[in-house]
């Protein structure tokens, strides 16, 4: 695991550097002339551990958003024909045009039902 090394004579922060002499990565500090043997080999780590995924976000009072757009689409909970939409907002390079519906009169969040099941994102795969 990667992490911060210091001086022990001007607790200035080490740098990995490499000691062609003594063919070696050594730890430098770019103040004195301190250096120390490197144990461990690693001196940057990428963890990419977070998966972005689309789903329904906080959506109460969404209804009565007047910068929202209205759509005719039937709500599958209370089958209201009134709902504003909204476009998927996640950050991926592979976004799809994904609408998210509101019902203005009992505030369910759905998708487009004409959407295969295979398109949903998991998150909506439960709410249904």
């Amino acid at each position: 695991m990667a992490s911060l090394h210091f001086c022990s004579e001007c607790n200035n922060m080490l740098y990995p550097k490499a000691d062609p002499q003594r063919r070696v990565m050594v730890y430098a500090c770019r103040i004195c002339q301190y250096d120390e043997i490197g144990e461990n080999k690693c001196v940057y780590r990428n963890d990419l551990l977070t998966v972005t995924k689309e789903k329904v976000g906080v959506t109460s009072n969404l209804g009565s958003d007047p910068t929202l757009a209205h759509s005719n689409i039937a709500c599958p909970r209370c089958g209201h024909e009134d709902a504003v939409f909204f476009q998927d907002q996640s950050k991926r390079k592979e976004t799809r045009m994904i609408l998210f519906f509101v019902c203005t009169r009992c505030d369910n969040s759905f998708m487009d039902p004409s959407l295969s099941s295979e398109l949903m994102p998991e998150d909506m795969d439960a709410q249904s």
